[in-house]
């Protein structure tokens, strides 16, 4: 039974068209509901034959009730919807956007446009393509577009602000360097003109003019050539054959899919223009408790398109085709009718082409609740790291090529740093460096590492190699200061720098006072987690095995007969000097170099 106060709050309720919420005794809002009359619909709350665990709780957990009188049904169906956008309430129906299905974005409004995925889309003047109904169609699409064009990845204000020298890109084939001057603008633009041809889906012009290079390539006997364009052009009959296969008939539709098991469920919106599917958006349902299918079809449908904005409402087709009746269907047309300044039919499909389109949502949405996407591949999740790396840092550059170092002493002796370098977030072991501290600096990391960064950068200036786009360095704002100096004393300025701490993870940036935090399931904090372990175990590494070496020399290095470098054979064989302690003689004769006579005389020497 609820407190008095409750029911008289309940009795003095306006009978009025509406808003509800429901919120806890510490003013968390649970529900946010629509109501005709907002004092008979939050009553049938509180009567005993209301029925399912999930209202109970919630009845139960109810504090206070607040109302938002509205003049009519329309207005309260928008206010819901933007209500539940910004609460979040945990007894409404919870959707989650599936943020598998990306976008291509080309930055058109820049004077040197960029294309890369995005999950986002904003109204900043880019073009946007998508989203893709599979990610593999998207990936292809992307593939085909690297291939034939080197577009630029950095994020320099060109041509205003650009750097003294090319990134890695440049160096493998991926760049033409507008940034540097050996690329036009206007030679960029037309390559930008021609990618957004391919992604409109004009792709048989684009191709009758790739055979005709690849012809010139051939009469030139650049066949190297030749077989590059060959490829672009075996990918673009492949985004040639996908467009033919997403012709789904019919005109201009936005189709609503919904699949359910138990729970959990699946929505899904096809995008149709022209006959073509263009793209697909899928929201997920959990927690559902008694929750019916009618009520899951107008959460999605209200939401989808009342709550994100008015780019939702600019793309709307002329026709909503939905799978099943709900109460509020003729008011979400009639809604969505007056935002788009025509009208916006909601339609239930019995037979025919419409009906064959929303059984495809449907099926479209029982693959989203089977979770039969193909994931991504390494090397794609690799790459949107990088790219996560790059705006969470705010880099100009994509950090392709990342070196990180590390310090490591035994209390201040066998001073060792390490250097290991990862190209497209993968470990370039063949490039890992270690390194014996040269300076006296005992315990003072920060000495030592400027040393180690000093050392490294010099000797790749030296053979004129690419310069990485982020060092990283294990530790913290003193760590970040002495790296910046090492760099500075030899005039490097385009590489940018990082320091990630152990204790909180926290990254370190120069310009920043505060750190940057990330979450721990950031892939871009993952990223650099992963490089920053591996230099601190290859530091580790290098560090025992000096300590090893000096160990066993202290304690042998004064038997007859056993040199430096039969020394070096036994710790290679057994690692320390417990080792040697513990092998039998036989063991220690076998180590190439030595004899049954050496090692009963090791052996005797320590005390075996």
């Amino acid at each position: 039974m609820k407190a008095p106060t409750l029911h008289n709050q309940i009795d003095a309720l306006p009978t009025q068209v509406g808003v509800y919420l429901f919120r806890s005794a510490d003013g968390e809002t649970l529900y946010v509901g629509k109501a005709k009359s907002l004092r008979a619909r939050v009553r049938s709350y509180f009567r005993r034959e209301v029925g399912g665990v999930k209202t109970e709780e919630l009845v139960r957990r109810v504090g206070s009730i607040e109302t938002i009188v509205v003049g009519t049904e329309a207005e309260a169906l928008i206010l819901e919807a933007n209500l539940i956008k910004e609460y979040r309430p945990r007894f409404n129906v919870q959707l989650r956007d599936d943020k598998r299905y990306p976008y291509i974005k080309v930055t058109v409004q820049e004077c040197f446009p960029r294309a890369w995925v995005t999950r986002r889309v904003v109204n900043d003047g880019a073009r946007y393509f998508g989203p893709y109904p599979s990610v593999s169609n998207m990936r292809r699409a992307l593939d085909v577009v690297k291939r034939l064009y080197s577009v630029r990845s950095c994020r320099y204000d060109l041509p205003d602000e650009a750097p003294s020298r090319p990134c890695l890109d440049h160096h493998i084939g991926c760049c033409q360097a507008p940034c540097v001057g050996l690329q036009t603008q206007d030679a960029y633009r037309g390559m930008i003109d021609e990618i957004l041809r391919v992604l409109e889906g004009n792709v048989e012009d684009v191709r009758r003019e790739v055979e005709g290079r690849m012809r010139e390539a051939s009469a030139q006997l650049d066949f190297e050539r030749a077989a590059r364009l060959r490829d672009v052009i075996a990918g673009l009959e492949g985004l040639a054959y996908e467009q033919r296969v997403q012709r789904v008939g019919g005109g201009d539709h936005d189709v609503i899919g919904l699949a359910r098991d138990g729970a959990t469920a699946a929505a899904v919106a096809l995008k149709v223009r022209r006959g073509r599917l263009l793209g697909r958006d899928t929201m997920r349902f959990h927690d559902l408790g008694g929750e019916s299918d009618a009520t899951l079809l107008a959460s999605f449908a209200a939401r989808y398109y009342l709550g994100r904005g008015e780019q939702a409402v600019q793309e709307l087709a002329h026709e909503i085709l939905l799978p099943s009746d709900f109460e509020d269907r003729a008011l979400l047309g009639n809604v969505l009718s007056g935002k788009a300044g025509r009208r916006v039919r909601t339609h239930v499909p019995l037979r025919g082409e419409k009906r064959r389109l929303v059984e495809l949502a449907n099926q479209n949405a029982r693959h989203a609740l089977e979770d039969r996407v193909a994931a991504l591949s390494d090397a794609e999740r690799a790459d949107e790291a990088l790219y996560e790396l790059r705006d969470r840092l705010d880099l100009k550059v994509v950090p392709r090529l990342i070196v990180c170092f590390d310090v490591s002493h035994f209390q201040g002796a066998a001073t060792v740093a390490s250097a290991v370098v990862f190209e497209n977030a993968e470990p370039r072991r063949a490039q890992y460096r270690h390194m014996r501290i040269r300076g006296e600096w005992g315990n003072d990391d920060f000495r030592s590492m400027s040393e180690a960064i000093g050392r490294w950068f010099g000797r790749r200036l030296e053979k004129g190699g690419p310069l990485p786009d982020l060092a990283l360095v294990d530790g913290g704002k003193g760590q970040l200061s002495a790296a910046r100096k090492a760099l500075a004393d030899l005039g490097v300025e385009d590489v940018a720098i990082a320091a990630l701490a152990k204790r909180e993870e926290e990254v370190f940036v120069p310009g920043v006072v505060e750190p940057v935090l990330l979450d721990r399931r950031d892939r871009a904090l993952q990223l650099l987690q992963r490089v920053r372990n591996e230099a601190h175990r290859f530091a580790i590494r290098y560090n025992r095995k000096l300590r090893g070496r000096r160990t066993i020399r202290s304690a042998i290095g004064d038997v007859p007969g056993i040199g430096p470098n039969r020394q070096q054979a036994l710790l290679a064989r057994f690692g320390s000097l417990k080792g040697i302690r513990e092998a039998s003689e036989d063991e220690i004769a076998r180590v190439p170099g030595l004899s049954h006579v050496l090692a009963r005389r090791i052996l005797t020497y320590l005390g075996r």
